[in-house]
């Protein structure tokens, strides 16, 4: 793929993760269609997500999970600082390691 058509998909790809989360708690049902249309053309097109945008999915049952909308986000009490997220789909718990 050419470099600039991976900029404009990329560039897409973030407008459409960003109208998503905008978009979540008024028509969450058009949330998930704008961040599954996100995924699939990352997927068609065979370029990776960045991490900022596929920190949103859910690792488990791949569907959209806006912070705080539709998922439980706590910090870690162990000694590693971390922040768990929780889906509220499928109940999934995985953690993000803060950088100290």
């Amino acid at each position: 793929m050419k470099p600039a058509a991976k900029k404009i998909l990329l560039e897409r790809m973030e407008i459409l993760i960003d109208k998503a989360i905008s978009n979540a708690k008024a028509n969450p049902q058009l949330a998930q269609r704008q961040a599954f249309l996100a995924r699939k053309l990352s997927m068609r097109h065979k370029v990776r997500m960045p991490y900022i945008l596929r920190m949103v999915f859910c690792k488990k049952c791949k569907s959209f999970i806006a912070p705080g909308i539709n998922s439980k986000i706590r910090v870690g009490r162990t000694s590693i600082k971390s922040i768990r997220i929780t889906c509220k789909f499928c109940g999934h718990t995985y953690r993000k390691i803060i950088a100290p």
